[in-house]
């Protein structure tokens, strides 16, 4: 357990947006989509914490790793519930704020190394994040209280202070 820790205080980092990578450059790779600005977070409803882990960016995560993944969410019936929130951060006029938030469901059953999720989704929720939309609205509320404690508290919350009431009202739970 301890060599998670150190793991998440080694990850726990949003990546701010960096330079265009094609700036100046019109050839090759125009238009295609740059995750430099997005950022993993795992909501663990179960253990009640929440933490970026880079690593969901390749569905090499400490939740994802030893399971073998499942079309079926049946076969994980009895797993455990986790979700993978993609964040993206821009630079606003008063600096770093969270842009876009999508949620996406994870289930996990290590009893019998399987888990399940949705790739489409989970595709379709990156994208949105992208976007600047926020796609909250079908996790439960424990988990929204979660996340909405980890971004509020954020290295000060600085961030949370500079997103949209949008955000900040989808998180918003009793």
């Amino acid at each position: 357990m301890a060599d998670q820790s150190s793991n998440q205080q080694k990850t726990n980092k949003f990546t701010i947006i960096k330079d265009d990578p094609n700036d100046g450059h019109d050839g090759y790779g125009i238009g295609s989509i740059s995750l430099e600005n997005m950022s993993s977070v795992i909501v663990d409803p179960n253990e009640g914490q929440a933490y970026v882990d880079m690593e969901a960016m390749h569905a090499r995560s400490a939740v994802e790793r030893r399971v073998k993944f499942q079309n079926d969410r049946e076969v994980v019936a009895n797993g455990k519930r986790y979700w993978i929130v993609w964040v993206t951060v821009e630079k606003g006029q008063n600096g770093p704020y969270f842009a876009g938030v999508g949620g996406s469901e994870l289930l996990v059953d290590r009893s019998i190394k399987r888990a399940y999720k949705s790739m489409p989704e989970h595709v379709k929720h990156m994208e949105k994040s992208l976007k600047g939309q926020i796609v909250v609205e079908h996790m439960d509320d424990h988990s929204k209280k979660l996340l909405h404690d980890f971004l509020a508290d954020f290295e000060g919350g600085d961030m949370w202070k500079n997103s949209t009431d949008e955000l900040k009202n989808a998180l918003n739970v009793e």
